[in-house]
């Protein structure tokens, strides 16, 4: 493995998906992952049309279920330790329903995922850049990770933790040039809110009458922070659309 090489999370859709083609233009050989093989031979046939000088692989496991993350870390150990970027970018919403109603099979989910899955990940390949003491690690946190709203309280605590995970991190790799970003969107028109409604035409509400963010706005982003100069850090990036103020306060069109 003699290319850069950027791992990244949940690259099956959205925002995953439009950072592999945003770094592979940057010159990066892709390392994949997602739940649905299908998606993942889309991508990688995407990618290899776009960018043929680049490599790219894939992996299908769940970064929630620690055994998988594991057994993949053990059984690509060699790969891992050539990663020069991961970008943790797995994670979802699930329900709007407030705390006292709430599926408890809900929270386990956002928390399995957007926390311990971020963690395992994390530490399955930070020990290798901390050897070569060089990488850079973007996390995908959301601006739910700083302002709460009602129905969403423990997905916001789930992004408040990829905040406070981002800031720790930084200060314990703190005399290493290992960089960490977090990347931190409003409204993103992507598969979120089908994933946390579980109904396509309760989703398409959310972004009605606005212009919300595309997965593509973020990738560039990511991309951007990226590319800057190795003694440059990024510590944390907000970003709302235009027609969005702040959490809940969003203008739309008649």
């Amino acid at each position: 493995m003699e290319k850069k090489w950027a791992f990244i999370t949940g690259a099956t859709s959205g925002i995953g998906w439009a950072t592999a083609l945003a770094l592979a233009g940057q010159g990066y050989s892709i390392f994949a992952t997602g739940r649905r093989r299908d998606k993942l031979n889309e991508l990688e046939t995407a990618l290899k049309a776009a960018h043929p000088n680049i490599q790219v692989k894939s992996a299908q496991f769940d970064i929630s279920d620690r055994d998988d993350v594991t057994q993949f870390m053990k059984a690509h150990y060699a790969e891992m330790a050539h990663i020069d970027v991961l970008v943790n970018n797995a994670g979802l919403a699930k329900g709007v329903d407030k705390m006292q109603d709430a599926k408890l099979e809900d929270w386990d989910t956002m928390i399995d995922t957007n926390v311990k899955g971020l963690l395992y990940v994390t530490r399955g390949i930070v020990e290798h850049m901390v050897r070569r003491n060089s990488g850079h690690i973007v996390n995908l946190g959301s601006v739910a990770g700083r302002w709460t709203y009602p129905g969403g309280g423990v997905y916001c605590a789930t992004k408040f933790a990829v905040r406070a995970l981002s800031e720790g991190l930084r200060m314990d790799l703190l005399g290493s040039k290992v960089r960490v970003t977090n990347i931190e969107p409003g409204m993103v028109h992507t598969e979120f809110s089908l994933v946390r409604l579980g109904d396509q035409s309760k989703a398409d509400k959310v972004y009605e009458g606005m212009t919300p963010l595309s997965a593509q706005d973020i990738a560039e982003t990511i991309a951007w922070c990226v590319a800057r100069p190795a003694h440059v850090n990024i510590q944390e990036l907000v970003i709302y659309p235009t027609d969005q103020a702040h959490v809940g306060q969003v203008a739309r069109k008649n």
